[in-house]
């Protein structure tokens, strides 16, 4: 995460500078919308790290590993692919909770599968995919990716054991 964070850090960094050398007070605004932007993420954030914490520790490592660990095999995968559709939130909820659930054992086929159904299966955007876009649209998105998710699963499987 350290390197991340400094990258992140310095565009920030000449991004600001950037506006401010601009002269029209344009980092001031940004400095507003981030502040109102961490204010809105940050509550989502804290339960997201509790429950990312919580599983870890509420969930036996043996029962984990035996129903979405890498020996679950095909079972884990679909596991996780219904986990990632019924997950609701978006990246600050569900990557921690795919990162507590693999230090907790979880097989990496099966976190493939959950975080590629949430990414595209997520049951949580379907109101406003459906009001925007429509069911014609919703129904036909959802029949060409459905089976993606799995099957990513499985090709992390296979090639974590290669």
């Amino acid at each position: 995460m350290l390197i991340p964070t400094i990258i992140m850090g310095v565009i920030a960094v000449l991004l600001f500078i950037f506006a401010a050398a601009r002269g029209s007070g344009e980092q001031i605004t940004a400095v507003r919308n981030a502040a109102r932007l961490m204010l809105d993420i940050t509550p989502m954030l804290v339960f997201a790290m509790l429950i990312a914490g919580l599983v870890q520790v509420l969930i036996p490592r043996e029962a984990l590993t035996a129903w979405i660990g890498s020996g679950a095999g095909f079972r884990g995968i679909l596991l996780g692919s219904l986990a990632g559709t019924l997950t609701p939130g978006g990246p600050y909820v569900n990557m921690p909770i795919a990162a507590a659930l693999l230090n907790a054992g979880a097989g990496a086929g099966t976190m493939v599968a959950f975080i590629s159904s949430w990414s595209l299966l997520s049951l949580s955007r379907l109101p406003i995919e459906v009001g925007i876009l429509g069911w014609r649209f919703t129904l036909l998105r959802i029949a060409c990716v459905f089976f993606f998710p799995p099957i990513a699963g499985l090709l992390a499987d296979l090639f974590t054991k290669i």
